[in-house]
């Protein structure tokens, strides 16, 4: 899943050849217009807010955390915070 920005035959013909659905926009220029599941696109934009809004918090953004079990951690913390705004 990708923006309009990735719309090349060459990322294309990457990800069918890996056997990956491809789910990205095609540009208004392109003669063949791509179908693609809006639905799964709007998901994949939810999951790149939802990293935004995680990057907004100083202690996650820096990694200041010693362990990867702390960072983790704090990653839980920091998910359910955002869960209950």
């Amino acid at each position: 899943m990708a923006d309009k920005a990735y719309d090349t035959d060459a990322v294309v013909a990457a990800v069918e050849a890996l056997g990956a659905q491809v789910v990205i926009p095609s540009k208004k220029n392109r003669l063949v217009q791509r179908v693609i599941d809006r639905n799964l696109y709007r998901d994949r934009n939810n999951v790149e807010r939802f990293f935004s809004r995680l990057k907004q918090f100083r202690r996650l953004a820096t990694c200041y955390n010693k362990t990867a079990s702390s960072f983790l951690a704090m990653i839980h913390f920091v998910s359910a915070l955002i869960w209950l705004q």
